[in-house]
């Protein structure tokens, strides 16, 4: 990562926004992408003891992605017919994989599970695949917009990790780690989560 890319972009938001994200101008934008209300839904409805019941926590999973300002338009009513034409098995697979991504030890399974389901439906997408974990753990997990992502990846000159338009675990845990060196390198004004760390990064560079 090229850090003086990185303290040249965090100089200069902070010159605009002195506040970071607690900035009123800057305070707009967040309420209008509403995370904390997402996030308050996703931690009290996907707690592990309601993973025994498949057909509530898919309706929840509609939920999150249905009220995410982030996903596009375009994307929701096709995950929303996804879910309807899951039958009891399918439900049960879905939360499974669900469960494993964001509670089990082999988080990687959990997703290429969620991409195989998605993937006959056109839905294997990474705004999609990337944000109930990330409404689940917005200052753990990363949401990935694709144009977003490769202006980052880019502006700070990052090569180990490659990104294709096919969601894949090994771009996806690179970006959450590239973040995390971000996070660690910058003012905490300007990371109050995952999300508001790359808008910041997309409103400088």
């Amino acid at each position: 990562m090229n850090l003086y890319k990185l303290k040249e972009a965090e100089a200069g938001f902070l010159q605009r926004f002195p506040l970071g994200f607690d900035d009123p101008e800057v305070e707009q934008i967040r309420k209008r992408h509403n995370v904390g209300q997402v996030e308050k839904f996703a931690s009290t409805q996907l707690t592990r003891a309601r993973f025994n019941q498949p057909d509530a926590i898919c309706d929840d999973a509609l939920r999150i992605v249905s009220r995410s300002s982030m996903v596009s338009r375009f994307e929701k009513p096709p995950f929303r017919e996804f879910v309807a034409s899951l039958n009891s098995n399918g439900k049960a697979r879905f939360a499974g994989a669900l469960e494993m991504r964001l509670y089990g030890r082999n988080k990687r399974a959990g997703f290429e599970e969620i991409c195989d389901m998605l993937a006959p439906y056109k839905l294997a997408k990474w705004s999609v695949v990337s944000s109930i974990p990330f409404y689940f753990a917005p200052t753990r997990e990363a949401f990935v917009k694709p144009t977003t992502a490769k202006r980052i990846v880019r502006y700070l000159e990052v090569t180990e990790i490659v990104y294709r338009p096919f969601p894949t675990w090994d771009f996806y845990d690179g970006y959450r780690k590239l973040l995390r060196e971000v996070k660690a390198n910058v003012s905490p004004h300007l990371a109050p989560n995952y999300a508001a760390l790359t808008g910041f990064l997309m409103m400088s560079i």
